[in-house]
């Protein structure tokens, strides 16, 4: 029998599902309709900091392996964006726009919490299921050239940012890869507890977000 704790968590997570599926169906119609889609982009760093509250609320083991990668998730992705703005690599030529919210060094600071998420979410896909770290971290690498690959037309269309003659280079997808590999690899080398009963709806509803608006804007 299920123990009345059992019970309040399955409750809760099944709440939170709902309401992180609410908020993407909103976030697509706001986004699809070009009268109110200025005040859906003004709101655009609260979705993903909401994202990452709901992520780290059903996170359960908060050890310093988890706040080191955490940290490093952070200030390697935001980095490497900082990097590309002001060079061109590993990325490409591209501004942001101010759609993101208050930036540093012209990236904003929601990016590295972009790019905190996606590793946690799609690192989630592999950490029981494939034992090897090196091919881990490559498939969850390659998943997030393919989320990538989904957000870029969408995040131009938005003015999250924008590239250089208006063509989003290969590489790109291949400044994603290395980058994502070294985080990815961060994330299967520290030892926390990674399971997270919201990470696959997340990553589900993110991807549902970006494939929708694709055909859409």
């Amino acid at each position: 029998m299920k123990t009345i704790i059992q019970e309040i968590q399955e409750n809760k997570s099944s709440l939170f599902k709902f309401i992180i599926t609410v908020l993407y169906l909103v976030g697509i119609i706001g986004m699809a309709i070009p009268s109110v889609r200025p005040y859906f982009q003004f709101l655009t760093p609260f979705h993903l900091l909401t994202g990452l509250g709901v992520m780290l609320l059903f996170h359960h083991d908060w050890n310093k392996d988890f706040i080191i990668f955490a940290i490093l998730a952070f200030i390697i992705g935001y980095g490497s964006e900082v990097t590309g703005v002001h060079t061109g690599f590993p990325f490409g030529n591209y501004s942001y726009g101010p759609v993101l919210g208050i930036k540093f060094f012209e990236v904003p600071l929601m990016i590295g919490v972009n790019w905190l998420i996606l590793v946690y979410l799609t690192g989630h896909l592999f950490q029981k299921n494939v034992s090897n770290d090196l091919l881990a971290s490559l498939f969850g690498a390659l998943v997030m050239v393919g989320v990538d690959f989904l957000i870029e037309p969408v995040a131009v269309a938005l003015d999250f940012w924008t590239w250089e003659g208006g063509i989003i280079p290969l590489s790109n997808y291949l400044g994603w890869l290395g980058t994502a590999f070294i985080i990815q690899m961060i994330y299967r080398k520290m030892q926390f507890q990674k399971d997270n009963k919201l990470s696959l709806h997340l990553l589900i509803n993110m991807v549902a977000f970006f494939a929708i608006l694709n055909l859409i804007l």
